[in-house]
């Protein structure tokens, strides 16, 4: 662990001590009368140091103080990082991680320690930054931050750029000039810090600020953001190394090009970013054509179409005439053709009149074959009247018949009737309802009866069994 640090003047007088016992020359102090005097010395000696080591361990408490060790090969000092100094740190930091702290030395008392509080923090070395990134870049790319699939097309011809860096300087200079050169496009230009504490912060809101960017809003949505600055030294361009900045870039809907540094600077956004340029002015040169060379490339091929056009039509032409002439003269072809048709034609009259008369000659004798229709009707009313009268004999036939046979069942009927024997002396009972009886048991004493003589009826009522 190596330290560095400045070292005060020691002061001019001793502090004051209590007097040595009788017979001792020894100061006598009190606990915590030493610990304040330790650790005024040690503040005072130590006022200011830069200590180098890596990280032990690291916890940050919910009061939001982080508490961390340095170490090296032999010892191992305590530090502490007070809540409103951990969110200026511009790191995080992590177990393992070699870094160079500036603060103060100072004691606890309650536990007789010295500790080292943490005023800031940096990675010791581009060897460390190096590791650090190395880390990072693997563990994005493990969650598929990097994949090719994510990778989205640049627009041929954006209507909006969006142009995330500092709003100072060369960098927004030199893309602005490079697009008026090539496509003058309009441009919205979002202000951020591109290096140092917060950069990162400004850098990632921008590019979700743009995203969020309603379509058809009051501030037209960019069609493919550029995120630049220049060229810089590793620990500058850090806040592009940053996962919050690499996330908001893989989440963006909107193409980015990262245009972070010069050709030999890499950053991790340049692997979240759907494309890499190498400068800020080849950034510009990638979001737009060159509209000479657009004009000039409509211009050859309207001309090549004109001449693809007349080069067709030509061949159509000369393809028409060969056929033309291999078909001949069409009103000679037609010539043999009209002629058969007026031979059919003058061939159909002749049969149709030929049809007509072998038509008209049946008709003639079929109609005097055929009988007047008055004769008809009148040999018709002739059999009615035949059938009439036939019908009548008949029916008289049938109705003498009848009337004879009416007759011999009316004679029979009579002979038959129980009321024929009634003038002989006999007499027919009934009961009331109409049913005839037949046997004395039926009756009942009180009963109605009917008694039909051959003369007529008589009620009475049975006296008695």
């Amino acid at each position: 662990m190596t330290y560095h640090f400045t070292m005060p003047q020691p002061p001019t007088q001793s502090p004051a001590v209590d007097s040595p016992r009788p017979g001792s020359n020894l100061p006598e102090f009190t606990v915590s009368d030493l610990s304040r005097r330790l650790k005024h010395v040690v503040e005072e000696t130590f006022g200011l140091v830069r200590v180098r080591g890596e990280i032990g361990s690291c916890k940050l408490h919910s009061s939001g103080h982080m508490y961390l060790s340095l170490k090296d090969d032999t010892a191992v000092l305590d530090a502490v990082c007070w809540r409103g100094q951990v969110s200026k740190l511009g790191l995080k930091p992590e177990t393992g991680m070699e870094v160079v702290c500036t603060g103060r030395l100072t004691t606890y008392m309650g536990q007789s320690k010295y500790q080292l509080i943490v005023e800031s923090l940096a990675l010791a070395g581009v060897g460390a930054l190096l590791k650090l990134l190395e880390e990072r870049k693997k563990k994005l790319a493990a969650e598929g931050l990097f994949d090719p699939s994510r990778k989205q097309l640049l627009p041929y011809l954006p209507d909006v750029i969006g142009v995330v860096t500092s709003p100072t300087g060369a960098v927004i200079r030199d893309i602005l000039h490079r697009l008026a050169d090539r496509f003058p496009r309009r441009v919205l230009v979002w202000p951020v810090a591109v290096q140092g504490e917060g950069a990162a912060t400004q850098v990632t809101a921008a590019i979700k600020g743009f995203n969020a960017l309603p379509e058809g809003g009051a501030i037209p949505r960019p069609d493919v953001l550029i995120v630049a600055r220049g060229g810089g030294s590793l620990e500058d361009l850090m806040p592009f190394n940053e996962e919050i900045v690499v996330r908001a870039a893989a989440e963006s809907m909107i193409p980015i090009i990262s245009a972070v540094g010069h050709e030999t600077d890499t950053t991790l956004i340049d692997f979240a970013a759907d494309v890499r340029a190498p400068t800020p002015s080849a950034a510009a040169e990638m979001a737009v054509p060159v509209r000479d060379n657009l004009l000039a490339q409509v211009l050859d091929d309207s001309a090549r179409l004109d001449g693809a056009m007349l080069r067709i039509l030509r061949e159509r032409k000369e393809k028409l005439a060969l056929t033309g002439r291999a078909l001949g003269d069409p009103a000679r072809a037609l010539e043999p053709l009209t002629q058969r048709l007026d031979e059919r034609a003058e061939r159909l009259l002749l049969a149709r009149q030929s049809t007509f008369e072998r038509i008209r000659g049946r008709l003639a004798e079929a109609s005097g074959k055929l009988r007047h229709p008055r004769d008809i009707l009148a040999l018709a009313a002739q059999r009615l009247q035949h059938q009439a009268h036939r019908l009548e004999v008949l029916g008289r036939e049938r109705l003498l018949q009848t009337e004879s046979r009416l007759e011999r069942l009316t004679t029979m009927l009579e002979a038959l009737s129980p009321r024929a024997v009634l003038g002989r002396g006999y007499a027919l009972v009934r009961d009331a309802a109409g049913h005839v009886l037949v046997s004395a048991k039926a009756l009942k004493p009180a009963s109605a009866i009917v008694i039909d003589f051959h003369d007529g009826s008589k009620s009475a009522v049975v006296d008695r069994n």
